[in-house]
């Protein structure tokens, strides 16, 4: 590898400047490679150009970033599966049995109920942030009319459970997206760092608490205080010169006709691909552990040596395939149906497989030019490892803050990121953790955000008056969390 030097850094930095003007991650991304390429080839813009469309090619060179983009496109397979069968109408109908029963417990409490179910239904449906925020904004929007609970308040419980919980459990596209950059850092075990790494990960954790806290204690700041004093004395659900965006429907794909909603017909699949990936993981990690060890050891070393990428391949296969036995069984669709409906969904997620393979190919492009490695050694002289994943943190918030996407945010960051913990003896995992929270929270807070905009418009809230209002718990969360990083860049070298 060639030292670019300061040329090293201009590929991720234009990127950056240009996600902000156009707001277009994908061109964005795209110039950002060719750019790399360019300055690799001596300024040679045909070679350059030519090395730039290799480059993405060469991206499928890798295993992991092949499982990873093909896991990516086969969730879209199972999402509309568990669409199309009522699966998720099923799942709504249970949660409305519940609703409906503490809607008519006239107590104090039914609102904290309802506002806490609210709450652990996007949490439960960490597979998919955008099927999390819509399944909670449309499914809980009547009954929290009813209670006089302002729209602003079901818009912010519906983002704040979608991304968190998505992160923290990484048995899902996150997952396999952030391991597959993992793999391009040179981490040999990705999915064992993206553990390790859920124990320093403090924001989405801070998130999903300060919602419960102000759920539980009634008790509101800011925007959102005024929000719910304006609901309880006015009776109205959104400000007077407000916008709403509305969403009548949990998905784009309308479910079959002429079969009954199961709730059980989403469970099954859902939990077919969470149980498979620690099985697969042993499976793929089993024969990498000492055969002299005892059976508990070899399971939990297996484990931890088992390869990522492939678990999740293998788990939503296996999910898929369980579904369309379940479906068949049922008649709920025939074979070539099924068919139709893999086609279907894969290509719905071809914009997220697209964005993985520019990501891939971005980092490998910053590994080339050395970007990471140039950082670390021009910070090395001035910048004390203790302050390290506090910085880390706050600039990967920047980032998707202004960008709207936290996935392009772990694509430029990580590669930055992880050379300066080798050159400064920083812990690696710790800021591995402060990436990915950084990402999160400047996500969380952006107005531009996916999650936050398809937020809004499940709970048919003002848009604007959803960032104000949510803006104050997030920055609440994010200072907390730059304080403990703060700690523990001391604490922990």
């Amino acid at each position: 590898m060639d030292n670019y030097g300061f040329l090293s850094i201009l590929p991720p930095i234009i990127a950056i400047i240009l996600a902000l003007r156009t707001k277009q991650v994908y061109i964005a991304l795209l110039f950002g490679i060719w750019f790399s390429w360019i300055i690799i080839n001596d300024w040679n813009f045909l070679n350059g150009s030519i090395a730039t469309i290799e480059a993405m090619v060469n991206v499928f060179k890798s295993e992991g970033n092949t499982r990873t983009i093909m896991f990516s496109a086969l969730v879209g397979a199972l999402l509309l599966f568990i669409q199309y069968s009522r699966g998720v109408e099923g799942f709504v109908n249970k949660i409305n049995v519940l609703i409906e029963y503490f809607e008519k417990k006239q107590s104090g409490y039914s609102r904290v109920i309802i506002q806490l179910l609210a709450l652990i239904t996007g949490l439960f449906l960490f597979v998919e942030t955008s099927i999390s925020s819509l399944t909670v904004g449309t499914l809980y929007r009547p009954i929290f009319d009813k209670l006089k609970i302002p729209r602003e308040k079901l818009a912010y419980i519906a983002d704040s459970s979608s991304s968190p919980s998505s992160i923290i459990i990484p048995f899902n596209a996150w997952g396999a997206f952030i391991m597959g950059l993992l793999l391009t850092q040179g981490i040999d075990n990705p999915f064992s760092m993206l553990l390790s790494s859920i124990k320093y990960n403090f924001y989405p954790f801070i998130a999903i608490l300060i919602v419960f806290i102000v759920i539980v204690t009634k008790k509101d700041i800011g925007p959102m205080a005024k929000a719910e004093k304006r609901t309880k004395e006015t009776g109205k659900l959104l400000n007077d010169n407000s916008k709403p965006m509305i969403s009548e429907t949990i998905t784009s794909y309308k479910p079959k006709e002429g079969i009954k909603a199961k709730s059980y017909n989403m469970i099954i699949p859902l939990l077919t691909m969470v149980l498979m990936m620690p099985i697969n993981l042993a499976y793929t990690g089993w024969d990498k552990v000492d055969k002299y060890t005892s059976f508990s050891d070899h399971l939990s070393q297996s484990i931890g040596l088992g390869s990522g990428s492939s678990s999740v391949l293998y788990a939503v296969i296996t999910s898929i395939f369980v579904s369309m036995i379940l479906y068949r069984t049922q008649e709920i669709m025939r074979t070539k149906e099924m068919i139709d409906l893999i086609l279907k969904g894969i290509s719905e997620l071809m914009p997220l497989a697209l964005l993985m393979l520019l990501a891939f190919a971005i980092s490998d492009a910053c590994n080339q030019l050395g970007t990471g490695q140039f950082i670390a050694n021009w910070s090395k002289e001035w910048l004390s490892p203790e302050f390290l994943p506090a910085i880390v943190f706050v600039i990967s918030s920047f980032i998707a803050f202004s960008t709207g996407t936290s996935w392009g945010t772990f694509a430029i960051m990580l590669a930055i990121s992880i050379p300066m913990a080798n050159i400064h003896g920083s812990n690696i995992t710790l800021i591995v953790a402060a990436t990915l929270g950084g990402g999160v929270f400047g996500d969380h807070c952006s107005p531009i955000s996916d999650t936050t905009i398809i937020s809004s418009m499940a709970s048919a809230s003002d848009h604007i008056d959803h960032v104000k209002t949510q803006l104050p718990y997030a920055l609440i969360g994010g200072a907390i969390t730059t304080i403990l990083y703060l700690i523990l860049g001391f604490t922990s070298n």
